[in-house]
C-alpha cells in the first residue's frame, strides 16, 4: 500500500509542510527509517534526530523544527503512529470457519464469520459473536460468552459462565474465571469456599499474556470497557476495575478492591483488598498500596504515600550512610560532653 502525505494528513487530521505529493508505504523509527517510510517524533528530547533521519517524512507536533524535512504536523504524533501502523500493517480479517481439529459442542451458538483453529475447545452452551477468533488451545468452558470481533490467542482459558465483550483482545496463556482464593479456617486446615460468581469483561478491553482474573465468590469480578491490562497481572475475586484503566505487568490486586476510571497502576504494584482507588489516580512502580486513595492523586513507595513526599524521602536514601556517620560522631561528642559535665559537678 502506498499513500501520499496529502492523503495521510487528511486521514490523521494534520497539515503537510513540504512535498504533499511524496509517497510512503511503511513506517520506521527515527534512527532506522529509510526512503519511502514515514516516522514520528513524540518525545522532544529526540528532536535533533529529525535532522538525520532518512525517512521520506516525519510526523511532528506543532512548532517542531523540521530541518528541511517533509513533515505532517499534528497535535499527537504518538496517536498518529498507532493509526499509521494500523493502516499499513494490520491485515483485513478473513474468516476461516471451524477448522479440522477444533471441538465445538452441538449446543454452542456461533456468530457469522468466526475462525476456530485446531485444538480449540468450545463447550456446551457457549455463545460466540460475529468474527470471533479462537486460536489453538483456547478452552471455553460451558456457558461462556464472547462478543463480536474479539480475538482470543493461543492457550487462553475462559471458565464457565464468564462473559467477554466485543473487540476484546486476550493474549496467550491468560486465565479468565479461575476460582478466587477463598478458604475458611477449619481447625488446623481450611475449608474451600465455592466460588460461584463469574468474570465479566466489557468491550474494548485488552488482557496480557499469563494474566489471571479470578471469578467472584458471589456476583461479579468486573473489568469495565476500554481497560488495558499488561502481562502477568493478578486480579482477585470481586474486584471492579473501572473504564480505561492501565494496569502494568506483575501487579497484584487483592479481592473486592475497586478502581475508578483512568487509573494507572505501575509495574509490580501490590494492592491489598477491599480498597477504593479514585478516578485518575496514578500509582508508581513497586508501590504497596494499603489504604484507599481519593481521586486525582499520585502515590508511590512501599508503603505508598503521596508521590512528592516519596521523592523527598527517596532523595535521602543515598545519604543515609553518611548521615549515620555524622549521627554516630555527634552521639560520641554528646557522650563526651556529658561525661565532662558530670566530672565537673
Amino acid at each position: 500500500m502506498e499513500k501520499s502525505l496529502k492523503e495521510l494528513a487528511a486521514l490523521l487530521g494534520g497539515k503537510v509542510i513540504g512535498d504533499e505529493s511524496a509517497v510512503v508505504s511503511s513506517l520506521g523509527t527515527l534512527d532506522e527509517a529509510t526512503e519511502g517510510q514515514i516516522t514520528f517524533l513524540a518525545n522532544p528530547k529526540y528532536a535533533g534526530k529529525v535532522a538525520t533521519t532518512r525517512a521520506t517524512a516525519v510526523v511532528v507536533p506543532p512548532g517542531a523544527e523540521r530541518y528541511g524535512r517533509n513533515v505532517i504536523e499534528l497535535k499527537n504524533p504518538y496517536l498518529a503512529f498507532a493509526k499509521l501502523l494500523t493502516l499499513f500493517h494490520v491485515k483485513p480479517y478473513v474468516p476461516k470457519g471451524v477448522m479440522d481439529g477444533a471441538f465445538v459442542a452441538e449446543s454452542a451458538i456461533l456468530g457469522e464469520g468466526v475462525s476456530i483453529y485446531p485444538g480449540a475447545y468450545v463447550g456446551d452452551g457457549v455463545k460466540l459473536g460475529n468474527r470471533v477468533v479462537l486460536h489453538p488451545g483456547v478452552v471455553l468452558y460451558e456457558g461462556a460468552e464472547v462478543g463480536d470481533d474479539t480475538v482470543i490467542n493461543a492457550n487462553v482459558t475462559v471458565r464457565e459462565g464468564c462473559r467477554i465483550g466485543s473487540r476484546a483482545i486476550i493474549h496467550s496463556g491468560a486465565v479468565i474465571g479461575s476460582d478466587g482464593f477463598g478458604y475458611a479456617p477449619d481447625g488446623k486446615g481450611y475449608q474451600k469456599i465455592p466460588q460461584i460468581g463469574i468474570v465479566v469483561i466489557e468491550d474494548d478491553v485488552e488482557i496480557g499474556s499469563c494474566t489471571t482474573i479470578d471469578r467472584a465468590a458471589l456476583g461479579l469480578t468486573l473489568i469495565r470497557r476500554g481497560t488495558k491490562i499488561d502481562n502477568l497481572v493478578q486480579i482477585a475475586h470481586n474486584c471492579v476495575i473501572g473504564e480505561n484503566c492501565m494496569i502494568v505487568s506483575q501487579t497484584g490486586i487483592s479481592g473486592s478492591t475497586k478502581l475508578g476510571e483512568h487509573v494507572t497502576i505501575g509495574g509490580q504494584v501490590g494492592i491489598v483488598g477491599h480498597l477504593e482507588i479514585g478516578d485518575n489516580v496514578m500509582v508508581g512502580a513497586k508501590s504497596g498500596v494499603h489504604n484507599s486513595i481519593s481521586a486525582g492523586q499520585i502515590f508511590s513507595g512501599y508503603p505508598a504515600f503521596p508521590h512528592k513526599e516519596w521523592l523527598r524521602a527517596a532523595s535521602t536514601f543515598p545519604k543515609l550512610p553518611e548521615m549515620r556517620k555524622i549521627l554516630n560522631s555527634l552521639e560520641k561528642k554528646v557522650q563526651e560532653l556529658e561525661a565532662k559535665l558530670e566530672a565537673a559537678k
